[in-house]
């Protein structure tokens, strides 16, 4: 964050540049920053930081190679030692600039520049789709590997680590730094290595495990002294067995993605416990599961996800164990196995919420798309699927160690974002990281069209008109996106255009090996591609010749998405950089999502267009859809509260008790 020399440094400057008449840059912040109203000033005072290194351009495009090599050997001696103010920071900045410029062919514009401070200052910056985040977050990262203490930038997969480690490369070697990426195959020798280097690549799950494993083998030791203390007593072992070297600030990309969506999820370091009357134990409950019957032996909440059994349903559990047994002799316990096997059966559809693989239950992240193979459900809901499906049971594991990423995240000491889509979430990354929202504008002016949501009473008139309009859209030789929630949807899909004859590429959890191709040619002229929510996130859909003069890529959403952030995530496929496209909404009122939120109004809606086979979208279809997005936005902020409350809780005990 700012010091207060610093703050009041740029308060000064914004009252020099206020003085100055409006530039073109400032014109589009206005534009930006109208829907946010306190927060416009923030943003504009990045748009002037912006223009004040771009008015070094001049300076250091003049510098031979050798001259700028040592003018970042001094400002790194600058930002090493601490001695650095805001002018050192601009000169940075437009050094860094030019160096990309030489190095890699790319010089940041001026709202790059602008994202750049937002990182900086610990802001989660908001950048459109292909306004180049990547490119962006080095000039914070090199500032940040120059003061000697470690960066990382934290990315959403293996691939987009390793890409862009290797992408950025060139500017960090020049200006005297080391950077390195982690992969989930790496060794500890190697972790080490690559956590060592000045600016390390990686994702969120493998920086939070190698942090839980770090914290398992240094025991009892918890601080320098600690250890210290220990290597004199012979006990330094352990410490040297750390590949992490501490969390001192962290970049972190699709921050949307990784500290709201996953927020809560648990990252849990487990090891096996082999356990046969578990096992057989799993079977029987998904046996005594299937003979009862909904509404009189259990009730469903969908829209929490909820079942209980009722009074006849534990009676009927009860008699069904009567001579089983081992585990089954504690009634608790064996309605919780029950209930367990309930939610296998009810609530955790195939390729859906999880896919088979190689006779093994392998996640599907809700909100990617992507598969988690590292991943198990929680209090024996794994074994309990696996046990509906047929495969190989594995009992629950003992757990080690575990942390959620929003706590985890929390403990960096300084920790910034970007992301397309921040605005929706800007109140929550405020409440819980103490991150606020910076706005970028656009490089260039947005040209996307928003078509109107259509709705359909029932979900076959959907699909038809799905494929009716990307028949239409196909016709004029331009490629079309569109996004499914679930494998299922997906696949469904797919069958319906290669009945018509339409070729298609289908990119979901069982087709993610060719994501990168499929994405890359998602923009050529009449490419149809299907996808889930994975969509390529993190990599850029280019247009194909031809295709920007016939209207650009056409984005089709086919279910509605438990958020409006999501939604827009997803509509940012098309229309980057100043590029035409299009998008638009085509629904069903039988679609999960509203039903679960709400219920009693689509149930009215459907009795009132019960038959109709064509668009039922008004005022009033519309208002439903949003209600759905709300209940299910508020519900998931609950839950992510509920982490923090715990989170917070955990740290007074601990604190009290002596442990961290």
């Amino acid at each position: 964050m700012m010091s207060s020399g610093e703050t009041i440094r740029w308060r000064a400057m914004d009252q020099r540049a206020a003085r100055r008449p409006p530039t073109g840059i400032d014109a589009a912040w206005d534009t930006a920053a109208g829907w946010a109203g306190r927060l416009a000033p923030r943003m504009r005072r990045f748009g002037r930081m912006a223009e004040g290194v771009l008015m070094l351009e001049e300076e250091f495009s003049n510098l031979a190679t050798s001259r700028l090599r040592q003018e970042a050997q001094d400002l790194r001696a600058v930002f090493r030692c601490r001695r650095d103010t805001h002018v050192e920071l601009c000169r940075a900045f437009a050094l860094i600039r030019e160096v990309a410029a030489r190095q890699i062919g790319e010089k940041p514009f001026a709202v790059q520049l602008a994202g750049a401070f937002a990182l900086h200052c610990g802001c989660v910056a908001e950048m459109a789709t292909g306004e180049g985040k990547t490119l962006t977050a080095s000039l914070p990262t090199t500032v940040a590997g120059w003061r000697g203490r470690g960066c990382h930038v934290i990315t959403v997969n293996d691939y987009l680590a390793r890409r862009d480690a290797e992408w950025m490369a060139g500017i960090y070697r020049f200006c005297g730094l080391h950077a390195a990426f982690i992969e989930q195959a790496m060794s500890p020798e190697d972790r080490r290595a690559a956590y060592s280097a000045d600016i390390t690549y990686c994702t969120n799950k493998e920086v939070a495990a190698d942090y839980l494993r770090d914290r398992l083998a240094m025991g009892r030791i918890r601080n320098l002294s600690s250890a210290l203390l220990g290597s004199i007593a012979g006990a330094g072992s352990r410490a040297m067995r750390v590949v992490q070297r501490g969390l001192e600030w962290a970049i972190v990309d699709e921050a949307d993605s990784i500290l709201v969506d996953e927020a809560v999820t648990p990252l849990i370091i487990s090891g096996q416990a082999p356990n046969d009357e578990q096992v057989e134990c799993y079977r029987q409950a998904a046996a005594v599961a299937a003979q009862l019957e909904a509404e009189a032996d259990y009730r469903l909440n969908v829209r929490y996800r909820e079942i209980e059994l009722t009074d006849r349903g534990k009676a009927r559990v009860a008699a069904l164990t009567e001579h089983s047994g081992g585990l089954w002799r504690g009634a608790r316990r064996g309605a919780e196995m029950v209930t367990q096997a309930l939610s296998a059966r009810e609530l955790f559809q195939r390729d859906r919420h999880y896919v088979i693989e190689d006779d093994k239950v392998v996640i599907v992240d809700e909100f990617t798309g992507r598969l988690m193979p590292d991943r198990s459900w929680r209090d024996g809901l794994h074994p309990a699927v696996e046990a509906k499906e047929g495969v190989t049971i594995n009992p629950a594991k003992d757990t080690y160690a575990r942390i959620s990423f929003q706590r985890f995240f929390r403990m960096y000491r300084r920790l910034a974002g970007m992301t397309g889509t921040a605005r929706e979430a800007r109140s929550e990354f405020w409440q819980i990281y103490h991150l606020p929202v910076a706005v970028i504008p656009t490089n260039r002016p947005c040209r996307r069209q928003n078509l109107p949501a259509m709705v359909f009473a029932d979900e076959e008139a959907k699909w038809r008109a799905i494929v009716a309009e990307t028949v239409r859209v196909n016709a004029e030789g331009r490629p079309v996106l569109v996004g499914t929630r679930s494998v299922r949807a997906s696949e469904y899909l797919s069958g319906l255009l290669t009945a018509q004859g339409l070729a298609h590429q289908v990119l979901n959890a069982v087709h993610h090996r060719e994501e990168a191709q499929i994405v890359a040619e998602a923009g050529q002229p009449g490419k149809i591609t299907v996808a889930t929510n994975m969509a390529g996130r993190g990599t850029d859909i280019k247009l194909g010749r031809g295709v920007a003069a016939a209207g650009g890529l056409h984005v089709i959403s086919a279910e509605p998405n438990e958020s409006a952030r999501i939604d827009r995530q997803l509509f940012g496929r098309c229309a980057r950089q100043g590029d035409p496209g299009s998008a638009q909404a085509i629904v069903s009122l039988d679609d999960e999502f509203l039903s679960r939120y709400c219920g009693a109004a689509v149930r009215l809606l459907k009795r009132r267009w019960a038959g109709h086979d064509g668009d039922v979208s008004s005022p009033v279809t519309g208002g439903v859809l949003r209600l759905a997005q709300i209940r299910a936005e508020a519900a998931a902020l609950r839950q992510r509260k509920a982490v923090m409350k715990t989170d917070h809780w955990l740290d007074e005990q601990l604190g009290f008790a002596g442990a961290e």
